[in-house]
């Protein structure tokens, strides 16, 4: 194996690095995971991941972690409401939808961020993650890297893979090809106990995800393990409307006061959203790499996920994406067919580039969709099978 005697560096402990660590501990791989959390404690952030038949949920398979998945995996969140701004429901697939089809292909079992993380934690060899590790630069040192870090500390690897999110330090390394403004920008916010904070919505959540459309935007939320709904306001604005708004996200009151405004078309029930959640709500603009990105191969350093193909959220791909790429690069490391890391790594790029180049040009038409006149009868026209 052409990892035998190389140190490997994966800067980045989500979903996509956490992955790609145990399937090369699995290849008997030498992988350190950087990560710039303090401690596996830290606050996991986002909304449940629905996992692929074909990207995630094969890589948690390859990584014989499926009971695990199975354990902690949520057993009716994947179940979905369709409604307009008036909070009327159009489609409802609670009473159709089997609990539990894996093996499926159609099937997509959703999971808590942080149950998914645990599952990749517990699963790795003592020691793997160093924690509080936060990226700071590297400089070419031998054959490989000299990692640099905001603690003081300096590591050196024979391959260096890039993690690190669509903000990732070390995709400028590769490539000074950046994202565009997709035009859509999300405000994200949750609930602690919905059950009691919001129990209109928690009922009509009834633990699945709700899809509202109307006017050209859209409400989306989802129940989480923990009892929270974590939900997102999204809408077409322009790139700099989060520091343009003049709005305080810390304040609640401000928020309240902006999407009433903005939403004024919607029923008053939305608004238990905002009046329950806590602060500060996120923005998040969302962003998107070109379709025709490409870069020039290099033997000791790649990536994956959203530091290399980040793409807006509307397809579902983006944690889906990453833990393939993880698959996909593991099996061109560990594999006996190419004659160096160099052309393993120039197969993985190419087949990636390809699949993300397809994924994104999907989020990108679905969230056109979204906020378009018609939202609401198209995407019902979709979930009815027309």
């Amino acid at each position: 194996m052409k990892l035998q005697r190389k140190k490997i560096a994966i800067v980045g402990g989500g979903p996509g690095g956490l992955t790609l660590a145990k399937l090369l501990q699995l290849k008997g791989a030498d992988v350190k995971v950087y990560e710039r959390d303090l401690n596996k404690n830290a606050r996991v952030q986002g909304s449940p991941l629905d996992l692929h038949d074909d990207s995630g949920l094969a890589a948690i398979i390859k990584a014989n972690l499926l009971d695990e998945f199975k354990s902690n995996y949520l057993p009716k969140a994947d179940r979905k409401k369709i409604m307009d701004e008036h909070a009327k429901v159009f489609f409802s697939d609670h009473e159709s939808k089997v609990e539990e089809d894996f093996g499926n292909p159609y099937y997509r079992p959703e999971i808590d961020r942080g149950a998914l993380r645990k599952i990749l934690l517990e699963s790795l060899q003592d020691e793997t993650v160093v924690w509080d590790s936060h990226f700071i630069s590297m400089n070419k040192q031998n054959d490989g890297w000299l990692l640099h870090f905001k603690s003081g500390n300096a590591i050196y690897a024979d391959l260096v893979i890039a993690a690190d999110g669509a903000n990732s330090k070390v995709r400028p390394y590769i490539t000074d090809v950046k994202a565009f403004y997709s035009g859509v920008t999300m405000l994200e916010g949750n609930v602690l106990n919905a059950k009691d904070a919001a129990p209109k919505i928690s009922a009509l959540l009834n633990g699945g995800k709700i899809m509202a459309f109307g006017n050209e935007k859209n409400i989306l939320m989802g129940q989480k393990g923990n009892g929270e709904i974590g939900f997102y306001v999204s809408f077409k604005t322009n790139e700099n409307w989060t520091s343009n708004s003049g709005i305080n996200f810390s304040d609640k009151a401000q928020v309240l006061q902006w999407f009433k405004k903005e939403y004024h078309n919607w029923s008053s029930l939305w608004q238990d959203l905002f009046e329950n959640a806590v602060t500060p709500f996120i923005p998040r603009p969302i962003y998107c790499m070109p379709l025709d990105q490409i870069w020039e191969v290099q033997p000791n350093l790649t990536m994956i996920g959203d530091a290399a193909h980040v793409m807006p959220p509307f397809a579902g791909e983006g944690v889906n994406m990453a833990m393939r790429d993880a698959l996909e690069l593991s099996e061109c490391l560990t594999s006996d067919n190419y004659n160096s890391l160099q052309e393993a790594i120039s197969v993985y790029e190419t087949n990636m580039r390809i699949r993300a180049s397809a994924a994104a040009k999907e989020s990108l038409d679905n969230g056109e969709i979204m906020h378009s006149e018609n939202a609401l009868k198209t995407m019902l026209d979709f979930f009815s099978g027309h």
